[in-house]
């Protein structure tokens, strides 16, 4: 192994001393020979760089020796460059350090997320408030065009909402444009609270003046709370005055739904270098959403406990279909037809 080598193990494995030793200035004598000084930039294979590695564990005494020999700040890794994941981790102190050293604050990942979209997914209060106050811009969306707000709004992180809803920036956000009622990006924060069942957001949305009727390629909010069983977002929004005249295709929507496929996972699966990629334990019940051709899988798994829905990739190979009327599906017809009736007492009235 190599010097570079050695210093992204040594940095990966958080071994301080051995990185100080590699780190170290070599000596005259060393100078007017051949000593090669060991490449703080240097990737691998992957693409992490040493500062890549520190970031994620957010440690700074690492961050900082490997800053004081001249780590870039700008370098892109896999998917992000050092600041994301010093804000995924939501570390305060790694990224006053990052940002001191010229990190960019909007610099977008190869999934066109800056490091705010970040610390919103993952409910990061501190770490968002310190990006906004260093001019973060929260209208930004990502490749598949979700602002930091969609993502607080989707992962249910209320502190965080309600943060960004206090900038004078997000105002936009909730308006939709004049002559334009459909979202052209088929994304809405409302939409995103909705299908997930945080009611707590949803409230605070519609306080802060969003268009409850406010359309996407998918309909209206209450198209997705119905479709994914969130009865309570059903009822809240129907209370708050939500258009309900398109009950008759929510009704079609919400048998379709009773068919779902579901899957179980037949071992562990962890990524933890994809932020894209749903964790899964052996026998987790995943409702698919989407199924791809090169076998990479988009499904949900409902928490029990909390109550909230964990969404993202999973390989096809990992798992095996089971029967579409397990008593899981049943649960969810029931459910569905609890929002079918609620539906029609608002019609009724």
């Amino acid at each position: 192994m190599g010097k570079d080598q050695e210093l992204l193990q040594a940095v990966k494995t958080e071994d301080l001393l051995t990185v100080q030793k590699l780190l170290q200035r070599p000596g005259k004598a060393k100078l007017l020979g051949s000593a090669k000084r060991v490449n703080v930039n240097f990737q691998d294979t992957d693409g992490f760089a040493p500062l890549h590695h520190a970031s994620l564990s957010g440690n700074l005494e690492l961050i900082s020796l490997l800053l004081e020999s001249q780590a870039r700040v700008v370098c892109q890794g896999p998917w992000m460059r050092p600041l994301h994941y010093a804000a995924w981790q939501g570390k305060a102190e790694p990224m006053k350090m990052l940002l001191k050293s010229g990190s960019s604050v909007n610099g977008q990942s190869d999934e066109g997320q800056i490091p705010l979209h970040l610390s919103a997914q993952h409910g990061h209060y501190d770490v968002s408030e310190m990006l906004l106050q260093h001019q973060s811009n929260p209208c930004i969306g990502d490749n598949a065009g979700k602002t930091p707000l969609d993502l607080a709004c989707e992962f249910g992180r209320v502190g965080v909402v309600q943060l960004l809803l206090n900038s004078n920036m997000c105002v936009a956000l909730l308006e939709v444009k004049p002559g334009d009622s459909t979202d052209p990006n088929g994304t809405s924060p409302l939409h995103l609270a909705a299908k997930n069942g945080h009611i707590d957001i949803i409230r605070l949305l519609i306080q802060a003046g969003i268009d409850i009727n406010r359309q996407t390629k998918a309909g209206t909010a209450l198209h997705e709370a119905a479709l994914c069983g969130k009865t309570e977002a059903v009822r809240l929004l129907l209370d708050s005055g939500i258009n309900a005249a398109a009950s008759r295709e929510i009704k079609q929507l919400l048998r379709d739904a009773s068919a779902a496929l579901q899957v179980r996972a037949l071992k562990d699966y962890c990524n933890n270098y994809d932020l894209t990629s749903l964790n899964i334990k052996a026998g987790d019940v995943i409702t698919v959403l989407e199924q791809h051709v090169d076998g990479r899988w988009k499904g949900c798994i409902h928490d029990n406990r909390t109550g909230n829905d964990r969404v993202g990739y999973f390989p096809s190979t990992m798992v095996e279909v089971i029967s579409k009327r397990t008593g899981v599906c049943v649960c969810l017809v029931c459910v569905f037809w609890g929002i079918m009736a609620s539906l029609d007492n608002v019609l009724a009235h």
